[in-house]
């Protein structure tokens, strides 16, 4: 089975120490710019439904805009109370300025 990579941004559209919500089909997905690493997780918190791209990037971990729940981003753990449930991550890849996810 061949590794199937999707296009779902430039990397130039994903802010320094930001977020930016793309879509992997119909799923939601929030892309991280960690000091020019580009990570990707699930965009929906576990715990309220709330985006993720609208959080606030805290180091390493993204805290929910809802309820102050947290998440390491590269991970997907739950760092953070009322968040328990983890976040699903993907892999992501940069090839020639544009940001691939592996589905």
């Amino acid at each position: 089975m061949t590794e199937k990579w999707i296009k779902v941004a430039n990397a130039a559209d994903v802010p320094e120490d930001g977020t930016l919500l793309v879509h992997l089909g119909t799923v939601p997905v929030c892309l991280y710019n960690l000091a020019g690493r580009i990570l990707a997780t699930h965009d929906t918190c576990t715990h309220g439904q709330a985006s993720l791209a609208d959080g606030f990037i805290d180091g390493e971990e993204i805290e929910c805009p809802l309820h102050q729940g947290r998440f390491h981003i590269a991970t997907g753990k739950a760092v953070g109370i009322p968040c328990l449930e983890d976040i699903r991550t993907y892999t992501v890849k940069v090839e020639d300025g544009e940001v691939l996810i592996k589905d």
